[in-house]
Formats: structure tokens, C-alpha cells, sequence
């Protein structure tokens, strides 16, 4: 079956919240349906930006695009328990120095250990500088910029739905913060700066600029973008906007784990696939914009350069419906398709099928955690990731940073000690789309 995630319907942005309001409201759309809604928060004890409205402005009209209402205020009387229950996510646009008192830090702490959202936008980090759970929450605290300038904006996850639209190299004008620490070990970076594309950054190379992570119970989202008015009026900016604030309250899923380590086995690029190999029918096609294609069947790409025996494996997938593919794990060297079937593991991507035959699976050996699995799962047309770990004859699988299946081969005829990985063709109706394949290598352990 597919994925539980809420349904969003379309319906008007709710009105402007003056101050905190008494009593959980369900919010429902035209249909009567639940819909999600986010407080934009912009209370400013700082430097106030003279974006603020566009940026208040471009959440409501994506709310009601993208099916959650939206209330606005700057009033920190908002920040209690019974109005934070109301709300899916809390927006800090642009917010500046110290804005909330002790009580209401701790109201918005016990909202996020139980599952809140969070979205910064730019100055967001220029905020709550004594307080460290925000610190921690937010991710990296600002130091400086430069002048407003056009950067090179290097996006490093094409799979989250904030970044999963953008070029890998997007161009775009903004004023570029610098931050006091780089949060690439404590939350999973999107997208970074590259400091040669423009002058003033401090960051010595290392420069992320939107990232997200899962934080005490909560999850939390912050880009750099939005100091001007004018970012709120760009298609691909309102977009990773929208992607932020949907991972946030729980619309889209993704991995934001740290990710540290991995080395590219596919980028996108021509040149990344020398080192791949068809066997049998069918073929893959490469897009411009780095995305590989399944065409025909049943055949397999599969990485020739080398096998791999310990490893951490991870790639994003998207499916266009019904579709069936799979990726293959330690099989030996063949130009037989059905070698790898025969000899390897394959770990299903196909929704409909029974049980061990499904997404997550082991294919024919073992289901995944079905539960686990529909709420990790995106539905087709949007990307999700896997993680498959590698270690001994142990295999687990993680899909969208939740581990779904660990399986461990005791087949004699087979092995995970040693092998290939492959992408499956599976047929001339099914179409499935592969990104950024990347693989860390880790210790060998025993059993």
C-alpha cells in the first residue's frame, strides 16, 4: 500500500493572529478536511528587514497553494502550550535578537520535544544568542555578510523537497550570511555556498547555506535565502520555501541525518557513469538535469568499477506510479542480469506487491516494517532515499532516515561479504528515476 501521509487540500490562509489565542482550532479545508497550519513568527529586537511583509506574504500564498493555513504574528504571547498545540510548524522569518522570555523558550522546547516543527529563514539565525536549545534547533548562529551580491549556490541534497527542484548549481542574488560554527556534523546540509562565486565569505570552503535535521523530537529546516523582498518573488526560492515548511510539518519526508564521508559512485554527469555497466535489456536514460531513467527490461546497471564488502550504500529514487525496480547488493561480476538475482539481494522499490515482495523488502526473503515503511514512504512523483548498510552478512535498510528492514543472510549459496551493487531496469512499463549514488566504505566487522 502507499504511504499515510496527510492529505493537504487547497483552501484560504487564515487571518492575521494578533496575540495568542485561547483553545486548540481545527483548521479544515474546503472539503471539511483537516489541514496542517504554521505561525509565521517576526517579532524583531535587532535589525529589522524591510522584507518581513513579502516574506509573510509569499507563506500565506504558498499555504494556500500547498494546502496549510497560515497565521502571522509578533506577538511572543503566542509562544504557550495551548496555542503552539495548534499549529504543525512555527515559521522565525527573519527574527532578531532576543524575542522570547523564559517562559515562553520553554513552552516552544516542550512544542518541538513533541514533535513540532521549525523553519528559519536568514535571520532566524541572528536570534536568541543566550539561548542554546534554539542554538542547537536552528543550527548555526550568524556572525556577518557581505554586500548583496549574486552567489553560486552548490545543492548538495537533490532529493529533500526543498532543494529536489533546483539545479545542482543554482544562481541566484541574496546577502550571503556567515555563521559562528558549520553545522555540517550536527544536521544535514541541502545546499552550500561556493565562497569563489562572490566576495565576503569566511567560511574557509565549507559554507552551507540551507540545511535541516531532526532535532529532541522535533523537526527543523532553515535556509539563509530571504533578505531581500525581491527573494520572495522567485519561482525556485518560493519553491524551497514551500519544500522547507512541507518537511517541517510533516507533508514530505526525507533523510536528514548528517551525512559525512561518502564518495560519488553516480553525480549526475556522463562522466560518473564510465564506470557503470548494462547487462541485458532495456537501458537507462541521463537527463540534464543528472537524473537517471529505467527504459525496457529486465536488465541491470550495475557498478563495475569494484565490489564492496562493508559499506554504507545511499541514493535517491522516485517512481511515476505503479512502477517496479530494485537495487541489487553483492552479487558477483556478470553480464547475466538474472546473476545478481540469483546470487545477490535485491531491495525492492515497488509499493503494490505483497509484502516481501514490496518496498523495503529483501526481495522474497524478508518484508520490511510495513508501518514504519508507509510513514517513511513519499508517494510517486516525489523523491525518497535509501540508505542500504552493509556489514558481514548483515543488510539494513533505512528509507528517508527510518530503518525499515535488517535482514541477515544465512543462504549458504550467497554472500554479502563481497560483491557488486546494480540499479534494475525491471520493464518497458515501468519507469524509475535514480539520483546521487554515493557510498562510504566502513570497517570490516565480524558477525
Amino acid at each position: 500500500m502507499r504511504t499515510s501521509v496527510r492529505m493537504l487540500t487547497v483552501g484560504a490562509a487564515a487571518g492575521l493572529l494578533l496575540g495568542c489565542v485561547s483553545g486548540p482550532a481545527a483548521s479544515k479545508g474546503a472539503d471539511g478536511a483537516d489541514r496542517s497550519r504554521v505561525l509565521v513568527f517576526s517579532k524583531t529586537a535587532g535589525f529589522r528587514h524591510d522584507s518581513i511583509p513579502e516574506g509573510i506574504a509569499a507563506v500565506r500564498e504558498l499555504g494556500a497553494t500547498g494546502g496549510f493555513a497560515v497565521d502571522a504574528t509578533e506577538d511572543a504571547g503566542a509562544f504557550t502550550a495551548r496555542n503552539l498545540a495548534r499549529y504543525d510548524a512555527v515559521v522565525f522569518l527573519s527574527t532578531t535578537g532576543d524575542v522570547l522570555d523564559t517562559t515562553q523558550q520553554s513552552a516552544f522546547e516542550r512544542y518541538i520535544k513533541r514533535g513540532g516543527g521549525y523553519v528559519g529563514i536568514h535571520a532566524a539565525a541572528d536570534t536568541e544568542y543566550d539561548w542554546a536549545f534554539y542554538g542547537g534547533l536552528a543550527g548555526a548562529y550568524f556572525q556577518s555578510h557581505p554586500a548583496i551580491q549574486p552567489a553560486t549556490v552548490t545543492v548538495e541534497d537533490r532529493s529533500h523537497p526543498a532543494t529536489s527542484g533546483l539545479p545542482r548549481s543554482w544562481e541566484r542574488t541574496d546577502e550571503w550570511y556567515n555563521y559562528r560554527s558549520d553545522p555540517r556534523d550536527r544536521a544535514h546540509v541541502l545546499a552550500s555556498l561556493d565562497e569563489s562565486s562572490y566576495t565576503g565569505g569566511t567560511m574557509n570552503g565549507d559554507h552551507p547555506i540551507a540545511w535541516c535535521q531532526e532535532y529532541r523530537g522535533g523537526r527543523a529546516f532553515y535556509t539563509g535565502g530571504g533578505h531581500t523582498k525581491e527573494s520572495y518573488a522567485e519561482p525556485a526560492f518560493r519553491q524551497h520555501l514551500l519544500g522547507g515548511i512541507r518537511y517541517a510539518i510533516g507533508a514530505a519526508q526525507a533523510d536528514c541525518r548528517p551525512e559525512n564521508g561518502y564518495r560519488p559512485l553516480f553525480d549526475g554527469t556522463t562522466e560518473s557513469l564510465s564506470a557503470w555497466k548494462q547487462a541485458g535489456p532495456g537501458s537507462f536514460s541521463l537527463s540534464d538535469d543528472g537524473t537517471l531513467t529505467s527504459h525496457g527490461g529486465l536488465g541491470m546497471l550495475w557498478y563495475a568499477g569494484s565490489e564492496f564488502g562493508s559499506y554504507s550504500l545511499k541514493l535517491d529514487w522516485r517512481v511515476a506510479g505503479d512502477d517496479n525496480s530494485g537495487v541489487f547488493v553483492g552479487f558477483p561480476e556478470s553480464e547475466d542480469p538474472w546473476s545478481a538475482v540469483d546470487n545477490g539481494y535485491e531491495i525492492q522499490i515497488d509499493a503494490t506487491d505483497v509484502p516481501d515482495r514490496t518496498t523495503g523488502a529483501v526481495y522474497s526473503f524478508q518484508s520490511a516494517d510495513l508501518k514504519k515503511r508507509d510513514r517513511a514512504l513519499n508517494p510517486p512523483g516525489e523523491w525518497n532515499t535509501y540508505e542500504i548498510r552493509v556489514e558481514g552478512e548483515r543488510l539494513r535498510v533505512w528509507l528517508n532516515g527510518v530503518k525499515i528492514n535488517d535482514f541477515t543472510n544465512t543462504d549458504p549459496v550467497r554472500s554479502l561479504r563481497d560483491g557488486h551493487i546494480g540499479l534494475q531496469n525491471h520493464g518497458a512499463d515501468d519507469q524509475v528515476s535514480f539520483r546521487d549514488v554515493r557510498i562510504k566504505e566502513l570497517p570490516t566487522k565480524g558477525d
